[in-house]
Protein backbone atom coordinates (compact mmCIF):
# COMPACT_ATOMS: atom_id res chain seq x y z
CA UNK A 1 0.00 0.00 0.00
CA UNK A 2 1.62 3.39 -1.09
CA UNK A 3 -0.06 5.01 2.54
CA UNK A 4 -1.15 3.60 6.01
CA UNK A 5 -3.39 5.92 7.70
CA UNK A 6 -1.95 8.85 6.01
CA UNK A 7 1.49 7.94 6.46
CA UNK A 8 3.78 7.58 3.32
CA UNK A 9 6.65 5.33 2.73
CA UNK A 10 9.24 7.41 4.58
CA UNK A 11 7.14 8.38 7.54
CA UNK A 12 6.50 4.07 8.07
CA UNK A 13 10.36 3.61 7.50
CA UNK A 14 10.84 6.09 10.25
CA UNK A 15 8.51 4.66 12.56
CA UNK A 16 9.95 1.10 11.66
CA UNK A 17 13.16 1.96 12.86
CA UNK A 18 12.30 3.99 16.18
CA UNK A 19 10.23 1.00 16.74
CA UNK A 20 7.70 3.82 18.53
CA UNK A 21 5.05 1.97 20.78
CA UNK A 22 2.53 4.55 19.54
CA UNK A 23 2.43 2.82 16.05
CA UNK A 24 1.88 -0.91 17.72
CA UNK A 25 -1.23 -2.26 15.82
CA UNK A 26 -1.50 0.24 13.60
CA UNK A 27 0.23 -1.20 10.75
CA UNK A 28 2.59 -4.54 9.89
CA UNK A 29 6.00 -4.81 8.73
CA UNK A 30 6.68 -7.59 6.32
CA UNK A 31 10.54 -9.06 5.52
CA UNK A 32 10.98 -11.05 1.80
CA UNK A 33 13.77 -12.25 2.88
CA UNK A 34 12.35 -13.60 5.55
CA UNK A 35 8.47 -14.39 4.76
CA UNK A 36 7.38 -12.85 8.11
CA UNK A 37 5.55 -10.40 9.31
CA UNK A 38 6.15 -8.44 12.40
CA UNK A 39 4.44 -5.24 14.37
CA UNK A 40 6.45 -2.18 14.42
CA UNK A 41 7.93 -3.15 18.35
CA UNK A 42 9.56 -6.01 17.07
CA UNK A 43 12.88 -6.74 18.92
CA UNK A 44 14.58 -8.11 16.02
CA UNK A 45 17.26 -6.66 13.96
CA UNK A 46 16.41 -4.17 11.51
CA UNK A 47 15.63 -5.39 7.99
CA UNK A 48 17.20 -3.43 5.04
CA UNK A 49 14.46 -1.19 3.58
CA UNK A 50 14.66 -2.31 0.30
CA UNK A 51 13.31 -6.12 1.76
CA UNK A 52 10.66 -4.03 3.82
CA UNK A 53 6.90 -4.10 2.42
CA UNK A 54 3.84 -2.47 4.88
CA UNK A 55 0.07 -3.84 5.11
CA UNK A 56 -2.26 -2.07 7.08
CA UNK A 57 -3.89 -4.99 8.50
CA UNK A 58 -2.08 -8.76 9.91
CA UNK A 59 -5.00 -10.03 7.64
CA UNK A 60 -3.16 -8.08 4.52
CA UNK A 61 0.23 -9.69 5.02
CA UNK A 62 -0.73 -13.28 5.65
CA UNK A 63 -2.93 -13.45 2.20
CA UNK A 64 0.54 -11.68 0.87
CA UNK A 65 1.91 -15.53 1.78
CA UNK A 66 3.88 -14.42 4.81
CA UNK A 67 3.68 -15.83 8.43
CA UNK A 68 3.67 -14.28 11.80
CA UNK A 69 6.84 -13.68 14.03
CA UNK A 70 6.80 -15.54 16.72
CA UNK A 71 8.83 -13.36 18.55
CA UNK A 72 6.53 -9.64 18.67
CA UNK A 73 3.54 -11.93 18.21
CA UNK A 74 1.58 -9.88 16.01
CA UNK A 75 -1.56 -11.59 17.89
CA UNK A 76 -0.74 -9.91 20.68
CA UNK A 77 -0.73 -5.68 19.42
CA UNK A 78 -3.85 -3.65 20.74
CA UNK A 79 -6.47 -3.45 17.96
CA UNK A 80 -7.09 -1.70 15.29
CA UNK A 81 -9.98 1.06 15.59
CA UNK A 82 -12.44 -0.12 13.88
CA UNK A 83 -13.91 3.19 12.46
CA UNK A 84 -10.31 4.14 11.24
CA UNK A 85 -10.19 4.56 7.36
CA UNK A 86 -12.64 2.41 6.43
CA UNK A 87 -16.23 2.63 4.82
CA UNK A 88 -19.36 2.49 7.18
CA UNK A 89 -20.10 -1.21 5.25
CA UNK A 90 -16.33 -2.50 5.79
CA UNK A 91 -16.53 -1.13 9.73
CA UNK A 92 -19.82 -2.97 10.18
CA UNK A 93 -19.02 -6.01 8.52
CA UNK A 94 -15.55 -6.09 10.34
CA UNK A 95 -17.52 -5.42 13.73
CA UNK A 96 -19.87 -8.66 12.18
CA UNK A 97 -16.73 -10.64 11.33
CA UNK A 98 -14.84 -10.47 14.42
CA UNK A 99 -18.07 -11.25 16.86
CA UNK A 100 -17.37 -14.57 14.43
CA UNK A 101 -20.27 -14.08 11.59
CA UNK A 102 -18.14 -15.88 8.86
CA UNK A 103 -17.63 -18.91 11.57
CA UNK A 104 -21.03 -20.60 10.60
CA UNK A 105 -22.12 -18.45 7.74
CA UNK A 106 -20.95 -18.12 4.33
CA UNK A 107 -19.70 -14.70 2.77
CA UNK A 108 -22.78 -14.29 0.81
CA UNK A 109 -24.87 -14.85 4.00
CA UNK A 110 -22.90 -11.61 5.64
CA UNK A 111 -22.97 -9.17 2.55
CA UNK A 112 -26.89 -10.25 2.23
CA UNK A 113 -27.23 -9.08 5.90
CA UNK A 114 -25.33 -5.79 5.75
CA UNK A 115 -27.28 -5.12 2.38
CA UNK A 116 -24.40 -5.39 -0.79
CA UNK A 117 -23.26 -8.53 -2.65
CA UNK A 118 -20.61 -10.71 -1.96
CA UNK A 119 -18.02 -8.97 -4.66
CA UNK A 120 -18.73 -5.55 -4.32
CA UNK A 121 -17.87 -6.54 -0.60
CA UNK A 122 -15.19 -8.39 -1.30
CA UNK A 123 -13.95 -4.85 -3.38
CA UNK A 124 -14.15 -3.10 -0.60
CA UNK A 125 -11.95 -5.15 1.65
CA UNK A 126 -9.56 -5.54 -0.95
CA UNK A 127 -9.24 -1.88 -0.79
CA UNK A 128 -9.86 -0.88 2.59
CA UNK A 129 -8.30 -3.66 4.48
CA UNK A 130 -6.03 -5.06 2.14
CA UNK A 131 -7.63 -8.33 2.53
CA UNK A 132 -10.69 -10.74 1.81
CA UNK A 133 -12.89 -11.25 4.05
CA UNK A 134 -12.70 -14.76 4.48
CA UNK A 135 -8.67 -13.88 5.32
CA UNK A 136 -9.42 -11.57 7.76
CA UNK A 137 -11.67 -14.35 9.76
CA UNK A 138 -8.90 -16.82 9.08
CA UNK A 139 -6.66 -14.41 10.54
CA UNK A 140 -8.56 -13.55 13.46
CA UNK A 141 -9.21 -17.43 14.24
CA UNK A 142 -6.16 -17.98 14.11
CA UNK A 143 -4.00 -15.29 16.15
CA UNK A 144 -6.80 -15.94 19.02
CA UNK A 145 -5.72 -19.36 18.77
CA UNK A 146 -2.01 -18.98 18.77
CA UNK A 147 -2.85 -16.56 22.21
CA UNK A 148 -4.96 -19.24 23.71
CA UNK A 149 -1.57 -21.60 23.15
CA UNK A 150 0.64 -19.50 24.27
CA UNK A 151 -1.81 -18.17 27.09
CA UNK A 152 -3.32 -21.21 28.66
CA UNK A 153 -2.85 -24.36 29.16
CA UNK A 154 -6.24 -25.67 27.31
CA UNK A 155 -6.03 -28.66 25.20
CA UNK A 156 -5.60 -28.27 21.47
CA UNK A 157 -9.20 -29.74 20.67
CA UNK A 158 -10.84 -27.04 22.86
CA UNK A 159 -8.82 -24.40 21.61
CA UNK A 160 -9.84 -25.34 17.76
CA UNK A 161 -13.34 -25.20 18.99
CA UNK A 162 -12.70 -21.80 20.86
CA UNK A 163 -11.01 -20.26 17.38
CA UNK A 164 -14.04 -21.33 15.08
CA UNK A 165 -12.70 -24.15 13.31
CA UNK A 166 -15.18 -26.88 13.18
CA UNK A 167 -12.71 -29.62 12.97
CA UNK A 168 -9.37 -30.76 14.78
CA UNK A 169 -7.84 -31.13 11.32
CA UNK A 170 -8.93 -27.74 9.36
CA UNK A 171 -7.39 -26.37 12.37
CA UNK A 172 -4.09 -28.12 12.20
CA UNK A 173 -3.69 -27.57 8.49
CA UNK A 174 -4.37 -23.37 8.70
CA UNK A 175 -1.90 -23.18 11.47
CA UNK A 176 0.40 -25.57 9.58
CA UNK A 177 0.39 -23.38 6.67
CA UNK A 178 0.58 -20.25 8.75
CA UNK A 179 3.17 -20.71 11.22
CA UNK A 180 5.24 -23.43 9.05
CA UNK A 181 4.11 -25.73 12.29
CA UNK A 182 1.70 -27.36 14.06
CA UNK A 183 -0.51 -25.76 17.14
CA UNK A 184 1.40 -29.12 19.19
CA UNK A 185 5.14 -28.07 18.36
CA UNK A 186 4.79 -24.69 18.68
CA UNK A 187 3.13 -25.09 22.34
CA UNK A 188 6.31 -27.48 22.77
CA UNK A 189 8.64 -24.52 22.51
CA UNK A 190 6.98 -22.88 25.92
CA UNK A 191 7.92 -26.18 27.68
CA UNK A 192 8.22 -25.02 31.08
CA UNK A 193 6.78 -21.30 30.93
CA UNK A 194 3.57 -21.29 33.30
CA UNK A 195 0.19 -20.79 31.47
CA UNK A 196 -2.84 -18.33 32.93
CA UNK A 197 -5.16 -21.07 33.51
CA UNK A 198 -6.04 -23.36 36.27
CA UNK A 199 -8.62 -25.27 36.78
CA UNK A 200 -11.88 -23.97 34.95
CA UNK A 201 -10.36 -20.74 35.07
CA UNK A 202 -7.89 -19.09 31.63
CA UNK A 203 -6.32 -15.78 31.67
CA UNK A 204 -5.59 -13.38 29.52
CA UNK A 205 -3.71 -10.44 28.13
CA UNK A 206 -5.58 -7.34 26.39
CA UNK A 207 -3.16 -5.18 24.85
CA UNK A 208 -3.90 -1.17 24.96
CA UNK A 209 -2.29 1.68 23.60
CA UNK A 210 -1.11 3.98 26.45
CA UNK A 211 -1.54 6.28 28.33
CA UNK A 212 -4.56 4.25 29.73
CA UNK A 213 -6.37 5.80 32.60
CA UNK A 214 -7.43 2.76 34.67
CA UNK A 215 -8.25 4.56 37.72
CA UNK A 216 -10.85 6.94 36.12
CA UNK A 217 -12.57 3.36 34.45
CA UNK A 218 -12.46 1.51 37.40
CA UNK A 219 -14.06 4.55 39.20
CA UNK A 220 -16.67 4.93 36.59
CA UNK A 221 -17.37 1.50 36.75
CA UNK A 222 -17.59 1.17 40.73
CA UNK A 223 -19.79 4.32 40.69
CA UNK A 224 -22.87 2.07 38.73
CA UNK A 225 -21.83 -1.11 40.21
CA UNK A 226 -25.01 -3.14 40.02
CA UNK A 227 -25.29 -5.53 43.64
CA UNK A 228 -25.00 -9.20 42.81
CA UNK A 229 -24.20 -8.34 39.41
CA UNK A 230 -20.92 -6.44 39.17
CA UNK A 231 -18.20 -6.10 41.73
CA UNK A 232 -15.51 -3.13 41.98
CA UNK A 233 -12.55 -3.27 44.11
CA UNK A 234 -8.55 -3.12 44.40
CA UNK A 235 -8.70 -6.33 42.83
CA UNK A 236 -10.30 -5.19 39.16
CA UNK A 237 -13.78 -5.37 38.01
CA UNK A 238 -15.69 -8.90 38.27
CA UNK A 239 -19.27 -9.73 36.78
CA UNK A 240 -21.39 -12.31 36.10
CA UNK A 241 -22.16 -13.41 32.29
CA UNK A 242 -24.95 -15.32 30.41
CA UNK A 243 -23.23 -16.99 27.79
CA UNK A 244 -25.07 -19.66 25.43
CA UNK A 245 -23.45 -22.69 27.24
CA UNK A 246 -24.06 -21.06 31.26
CA UNK A 247 -23.15 -18.91 33.39
CA UNK A 248 -19.55 -17.40 33.74
CA UNK A 249 -17.63 -15.29 35.89
CA UNK A 250 -15.20 -12.66 34.47
CA UNK A 251 -12.70 -10.51 36.34
CA UNK A 252 -10.87 -7.66 34.33
CA UNK A 253 -7.59 -5.95 36.19
CA UNK A 254 -4.73 -3.88 35.39
CA UNK A 255 -1.17 -5.25 34.85
CA UNK A 256 1.48 -3.37 36.60
CA UNK A 257 4.59 -2.19 34.50
CA UNK A 258 2.80 -3.51 31.14
CA UNK A 259 0.42 -2.09 28.31
CA UNK A 260 -2.65 -4.43 29.15
CA UNK A 261 -5.49 -5.76 31.23
CA UNK A 262 -5.48 -9.26 32.29
CA UNK A 263 -9.14 -10.97 31.81
CA UNK A 264 -9.93 -13.89 33.96
CA UNK A 265 -12.53 -15.85 32.82
CA UNK A 266 -14.02 -18.50 35.14
CA UNK A 267 -16.37 -21.24 33.89
CA UNK A 268 -16.48 -21.00 30.58
CA UNK A 269 -16.78 -23.29 27.78
CA UNK A 270 -14.20 -23.08 24.76
CA UNK A 271 -16.68 -21.65 22.38
CA UNK A 272 -17.19 -18.70 24.43
CA UNK A 273 -13.91 -17.33 24.58
CA UNK A 274 -13.49 -15.05 21.82
CA UNK A 275 -16.97 -13.63 22.41
CA UNK A 276 -15.74 -12.76 25.70
CA UNK A 277 -12.41 -11.46 25.03
CA UNK A 278 -14.21 -8.85 22.59
CA UNK A 279 -16.79 -7.77 25.05
CA UNK A 280 -14.00 -6.98 27.18
CA UNK A 281 -12.04 -4.93 24.78
CA UNK A 282 -15.10 -3.05 23.68
CA UNK A 283 -16.56 -2.60 27.56
CA UNK A 284 -12.60 -0.97 28.69
CA UNK A 285 -11.98 0.22 25.15
CA UNK A 286 -8.83 -1.23 24.33
CA UNK A 287 -8.50 -0.40 20.78
CA UNK A 288 -8.37 3.36 21.25
CA UNK A 289 -5.79 5.52 19.73
CA UNK A 290 -5.09 8.69 21.90
CA UNK A 291 -2.70 9.59 20.27
CA UNK A 292 -5.38 10.72 17.03
CA UNK A 293 -8.08 11.74 19.62
CA UNK A 294 -5.25 14.36 21.00
CA UNK A 295 -5.12 15.46 17.60
CA UNK A 296 -8.96 16.30 17.66
CA UNK A 297 -9.47 17.87 20.46
CA UNK A 298 -5.88 19.43 21.55
CA UNK A 299 -6.60 22.70 19.82
CA UNK A 300 -10.44 23.38 20.78
CA UNK A 301 -10.61 26.12 23.66
CA UNK A 302 -12.75 23.81 26.00
CA UNK A 303 -11.34 20.22 25.02
CA UNK A 304 -7.71 21.07 25.07
CA UNK A 305 -7.23 21.76 28.60
CA UNK A 306 -9.58 18.69 29.84
CA UNK A 307 -7.33 16.46 27.10
CA UNK A 308 -4.33 17.88 29.25
CA UNK A 309 -5.81 16.65 32.54
CA UNK A 310 -6.85 13.40 31.68
CA UNK A 311 -4.71 12.40 28.25
CA UNK A 312 -6.09 8.69 29.12
CA UNK A 313 -9.02 8.94 29.51
CA UNK A 314 -11.74 6.10 27.84
CA UNK A 315 -14.91 5.07 27.33
CA UNK A 316 -16.00 3.28 30.28
CA UNK A 317 -18.22 0.98 28.57
CA UNK A 318 -20.90 -1.76 29.64
CA UNK A 319 -20.90 -5.06 29.31
CA UNK A 320 -24.39 -6.28 27.85
CA UNK A 321 -26.24 -3.94 25.48
CA UNK A 322 -29.33 -4.70 27.25
CA UNK A 323 -28.61 -4.30 30.46
CA UNK A 324 -27.33 -1.07 29.72
CA UNK A 325 -30.37 -0.29 28.17
CA UNK A 326 -32.53 -1.22 30.96
CA UNK A 327 -30.23 1.05 33.32
CA UNK A 328 -30.45 3.28 30.93
CA UNK A 329 -34.43 3.48 31.33
CA UNK A 330 -34.23 3.04 35.31
CA UNK A 331 -32.17 5.56 35.65
CA UNK A 332 -34.05 8.45 33.91
CA UNK A 333 -34.46 11.82 35.40
CA UNK A 334 -33.15 10.14 38.73
CA UNK A 335 -29.78 10.48 40.68
CA UNK A 336 -27.39 7.62 39.65
CA UNK A 337 -27.78 6.13 43.19
CA UNK A 338 -31.72 5.84 42.61
CA UNK A 339 -31.30 4.36 39.89
CA UNK A 340 -28.63 1.72 40.74
CA UNK A 341 -31.29 1.18 44.08
CA UNK A 342 -34.14 0.34 41.31
CA UNK A 343 -31.96 -2.01 39.06
CA UNK A 344 -31.14 -3.89 42.21
CA UNK A 345 -34.50 -4.55 43.28
CA UNK A 346 -35.14 -5.56 39.48
CA UNK A 347 -32.24 -8.34 39.84
CA UNK A 348 -32.86 -9.37 43.16
CA UNK A 349 -36.42 -9.97 41.58
CA UNK A 350 -36.18 -11.72 38.41
CA UNK A 351 -32.20 -12.10 38.13
CA UNK A 352 -31.32 -15.95 37.81
CA UNK A 353 -29.43 -16.73 40.94
CA UNK A 354 -25.97 -18.20 40.03
CA UNK A 355 -25.73 -21.56 41.85
CA UNK A 356 -21.63 -21.00 42.42
CA UNK A 357 -21.75 -17.71 43.22
CA UNK A 358 -18.73 -15.61 44.53
CA UNK A 359 -17.99 -13.16 46.62
CA UNK A 360 -20.60 -10.30 45.64
CA UNK A 361 -21.60 -11.97 42.97
CA UNK A 362 -24.67 -13.87 43.03
CA UNK A 363 -27.35 -13.15 39.97
CA UNK A 364 -27.08 -12.86 36.28
CA UNK A 365 -29.04 -10.09 35.10
CA UNK A 366 -33.08 -10.47 33.65
CA UNK A 367 -33.43 -12.00 30.19
CA UNK A 368 -35.16 -9.66 27.71
CA UNK A 369 -38.29 -12.82 27.47
CA UNK A 370 -38.18 -12.46 31.50
CA UNK A 371 -38.63 -8.77 31.79
CA UNK A 372 -40.98 -8.84 29.08
CA UNK A 373 -43.97 -10.68 31.51
CA UNK A 374 -42.87 -9.51 34.48
CA UNK A 375 -44.88 -7.59 36.98
CA UNK A 376 -42.53 -4.57 37.00
CA UNK A 377 -44.38 -2.30 39.20
CA UNK A 378 -43.75 -4.92 41.90
CA UNK A 379 -40.17 -2.90 42.75
CA UNK A 380 -41.57 0.61 42.98
CA UNK A 381 -41.72 1.75 39.23
CA UNK A 382 -44.16 4.24 37.51
CA UNK A 383 -46.54 3.18 35.57
CA UNK A 384 -44.88 5.26 32.42
CA UNK A 385 -41.25 3.55 33.59
CA UNK A 386 -42.60 -0.19 33.70
CA UNK A 387 -44.20 0.45 30.27
CA UNK A 388 -40.96 1.96 28.77
CA UNK A 389 -39.13 -1.11 30.35
CA UNK A 390 -41.55 -3.88 28.99
CA UNK A 391 -42.00 -2.97 25.80
CA UNK A 392 -38.02 -2.45 25.63
CA UNK A 393 -37.76 -5.99 26.82
CA UNK A 394 -40.60 -7.04 24.35
CA UNK A 395 -38.62 -5.17 20.91
CA UNK A 396 -35.12 -7.31 22.16
CA UNK A 397 -36.53 -10.43 22.62
CA UNK A 398 -38.95 -10.61 19.52
CA UNK A 399 -35.94 -8.75 17.51
CA UNK A 400 -37.43 -5.36 16.97
CA UNK A 401 -34.36 -3.98 18.51
CA UNK A 402 -31.19 -6.08 17.44
CA UNK A 403 -27.95 -5.01 19.05
CA UNK A 404 -26.06 -6.66 16.21
CA UNK A 405 -27.22 -3.97 13.77
CA UNK A 406 -25.60 -0.87 12.97
CA UNK A 407 -25.01 1.61 15.12
CA UNK A 408 -27.85 3.94 13.45
CA UNK A 409 -30.15 1.25 13.12
CA UNK A 410 -29.79 0.11 16.75
CA UNK A 411 -30.12 4.01 17.70
CA UNK A 412 -32.97 4.63 15.31
CA UNK A 413 -35.12 1.57 16.56
CA UNK A 414 -34.22 2.54 20.38
CA UNK A 415 -35.35 6.50 20.24
CA UNK A 416 -38.90 4.91 18.42
CA UNK A 417 -39.69 2.68 21.35
CA UNK A 418 -42.09 4.84 24.01
CA UNK A 419 -40.18 6.23 27.00
CA UNK A 420 -36.56 6.02 25.39
CA UNK A 421 -35.92 9.12 23.23
CA UNK A 422 -32.68 10.05 21.68
CA UNK A 423 -30.62 10.64 24.55
CA UNK A 424 -31.11 6.88 26.07
CA UNK A 425 -30.48 5.75 22.31
CA UNK A 426 -27.27 7.85 21.81
CA UNK A 427 -26.31 7.22 25.53
CA UNK A 428 -26.83 3.32 25.09
CA UNK A 429 -24.81 3.87 21.65
CA UNK A 430 -22.10 5.25 23.40
CA UNK A 431 -21.23 2.94 26.78
CA UNK A 432 -22.98 -0.24 25.09
CA UNK A 433 -21.80 -0.76 21.40
CA UNK A 434 -18.74 1.34 21.83
CA UNK A 435 -19.68 4.02 19.20
CA UNK A 436 -16.53 6.78 20.04
CA UNK A 437 -19.18 8.88 17.77
CA UNK A 438 -22.23 8.41 19.96
CA UNK A 439 -23.37 12.37 21.00
CA UNK A 440 -26.50 12.60 23.18
CA UNK A 441 -26.38 16.35 22.54
CA UNK A 442 -29.96 16.96 24.70
CA UNK A 443 -27.87 16.16 27.67
CA UNK A 444 -27.92 18.93 30.27
CA UNK A 445 -24.70 18.54 31.67
CA UNK A 446 -23.02 18.75 28.58
CA UNK A 447 -25.17 21.73 27.65
CA UNK A 448 -23.68 23.65 30.65
CA UNK A 449 -20.10 22.92 30.53
CA UNK A 450 -20.22 23.83 26.82
CA UNK A 451 -21.39 26.98 27.73
CA UNK A 452 -18.95 27.38 30.78
CA UNK A 453 -20.50 30.23 33.20
CA UNK A 454 -23.32 31.31 30.72
CA UNK A 455 -26.74 29.70 29.87
CA UNK A 456 -26.80 26.00 28.73
CA UNK A 457 -26.30 25.75 25.34
CA UNK A 458 -29.37 24.67 23.07
CA UNK A 459 -29.45 21.24 21.35
CA UNK A 460 -29.03 22.77 18.58
CA UNK A 461 -26.44 24.64 19.33
CA UNK A 462 -24.17 22.29 21.19
CA UNK A 463 -24.76 19.86 18.29
CA UNK A 464 -23.50 22.52 16.30
CA UNK A 465 -20.48 22.99 18.44
CA UNK A 466 -19.33 19.43 18.64
CA UNK A 467 -19.01 19.20 14.64
CA UNK A 468 -15.87 19.57 14.90
CA UNK A 469 -15.03 17.15 17.72
CA UNK A 470 -16.16 14.15 15.00
CA UNK A 471 -15.48 11.44 14.88
CA UNK A 472 -14.78 11.15 18.55
CA UNK A 473 -17.52 13.44 20.34
CA UNK A 474 -18.09 10.39 22.56
CA UNK A 475 -14.64 11.17 23.71
CA UNK A 476 -15.39 14.65 24.44
CA UNK A 477 -18.51 13.36 26.49
CA UNK A 478 -16.41 11.73 28.69
CA UNK A 479 -14.17 14.42 29.09
CA UNK A 480 -16.94 16.83 30.18
CA UNK A 481 -18.77 14.62 32.28
CA UNK A 482 -15.33 14.09 34.40
CA UNK A 483 -14.64 17.65 34.54
CA UNK A 484 -18.84 18.00 35.67
CA UNK A 485 -17.90 15.53 38.54
CA UNK A 486 -15.08 17.13 39.72
CA UNK A 487 -16.55 20.69 39.91
CA UNK A 488 -19.29 18.54 41.70
CA UNK A 489 -16.86 17.25 44.23
CA UNK A 490 -15.08 20.49 44.96
CA UNK A 491 -18.17 21.96 45.58
CA UNK A 492 -18.74 19.61 47.91
CA UNK A 493 -15.48 19.77 49.67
Amino acid sequence: MEQILGLDRRALDRARISRDRRFDGKFFIAVTSTGIYCRPVCPARVSKSSNIRYFATAAAAAEAGFRPCLRCRPEAAPGTPAWLGTSAVVRRALRLIHDGALDETSVEALATRIGVGSRHLHRLFVQHVGASPIAVAQTRRLHFAKRLLDETDLPITQIALAAGFGSLRRFNDAFQGSYRQSPRELRRRRAGESAGASGNEVVLRLAFRPPYDWMQVRAFLANRALPGVERVDERGYARTVRTDSGPVVVVVRALENEPALELRVRGAAPAALFQLSSAARRTFDLSADPERIALAFKSDPLLGSLLRRRPGLRISGAWEPFECAVRAVLGQQVSVAAGRTFTARLVERFGERMKDGEEGLTHLFPAPATLASADLRSIGLTAARARALRELARAVAAGGVDFAAPVEEVTSSLAALPGLGDWTAQYIALRALGEPDAFPAADLVLRKMAAGEATPLSTRALAARAENWRPWRGYAVLHLWAAAAEQRAGRKS
